[in-house]
Order: structure tokens, then sequence, then C-alpha cells
């Protein structure tokens, strides 16, 4: 029962995701869509049931986002220049580059740490023997909504990472901040590579 409900939460919220991602930068259709995300991510695990928070550490989480960012920046200065890599990460970051910033940061962060409730908090909790492969499974999955390879490589990256987290740490809050810390250093530091001349 608690599978299914959690399923079609899942199917609902790719929906929406892959909409967001196909809206034009900076409009409203945009903020609302990517609000309602954030929406069916928190109502969802919210219904599921009790979300364990875990470990209250902060410092180490937040480490860890700064450590998986540097790798992301290493990484994009390779991404950028080969043109199929360069044009899904400049496609993503476009949001950024033409939309209001403190609506798109607020709209990031929100998500980051709604995915972390859901996916590491109801989804986690409910996958039976396996539950890091199977709730970055399921996260990469729902990233393809997106149909955007970019994202979806850093999904199967930072999701297992997530995932070790919430296994470790027994609960969302280790990946909750690790994955805040890492999209607002990739939002400040990344559009900077892929800016038009």
């Amino acid at each position: 029962m608690k599978r299914g409900f959690l399923a079609g939460i899942t199917v609902s919220g790719a929906l929406l995701l892959g909409k967001s991602l196909s809206s034009k930068p900076d409009s409203r259709e945009f903020y609302v869509l990517t609000g309602a995300v954030a929406t069916t991510w928190l109502a969802g695990a919210s219904a599921a049931g009790p979300v364990h928070r875990g470990d209250r550490a902060v410092l180490a989480p937040a480490m860890t986002g700064a450590g998986a960012f540097a790798v992301f920046y290493a990484g994009a200065l390779v991404a950028r220049r080969i043109p199929p890599l360069r044009r899904a990460i400049a496609g993503v970051l476009d949001y950024a580059h033409r939309g209001s910033t403190p609506s798109v940061v607020v709209t990031t962060l929100a998500n980051g740490a709604a995915e972390e409730v859901f996916f590491r908090g109801a989804v986690y909790s409910a996958a039976g023997a396996h539950p890091v492969r199977t709730s970055t499974a399921i996260y990469v999955l729902t990233t393809a909504a997106t149909r955007n390879p970019a994202l979806v490589l850093a999904s199967a990256v930072m999701g297992t990472l997530f995932g070790v987290q919430r296994r470790r740490s027994g609960g969302v809050q280790a990946p909750l901040v690790t994955h805040v810390v890492w999209s607002a250093l990739m939002l400040t530091f990344m559009p900077r590579l892929f800016k038009d001349p």
C-alpha cells in the first residue's frame, strides 16, 4: 500500500519536473511548476509517515557538499570542451542566467531539500533490502524526466552519495545539508563557466 502510494507520488513529481524544465526560464510557469514539484515531494513524504532526522551534525555534511562541488567543478572544466555535454549543462544553467537570482536560489534550494525528505526519507524507508541502491535508482529515473543527460548523470552520482549518507547518519539531515550546500555552490559558480562570451 505504502509503496504504491509512493510510486504514484514519484510519477506525479517526475511529470511536473519534466514539464518545469521544458518551460521558459524566468517565466511564471517555471516558478509555479518548480514550486509544485517541491510541494509534491514534501506532501508525499509527510503523508507516507514520519521522516527520520538522524544525526544532527551540520559541519561534516556541509564540507561533503563543498567537496562534491569541487569534483563537479573540475569535471565541468572538461565537460565544457565537449559540445554535447556543454549543451546539456548550459541548458540547465540557462535558468540561472536568465532568471531572477533570488527566485532561482529559493527554487533550487527548496527543491533540493524537498528531494532529500522524499527520496532519502520516505522512499529510502520503504525501499526494502537495498535502500541505497533502490532509492538512487528511483531518483535517477525521476530525473530522467528532464531529458537532460547532465542532470541524470549528476543524480546518479549525488543520489548514491546522499543514500550512503542516509544509511550512515540514520536520517535525512546529513544528505539534506550536503544537497543544499552543493546546490548553492553549483548555482553560484557553475554558470560562469558556461556563460556565452
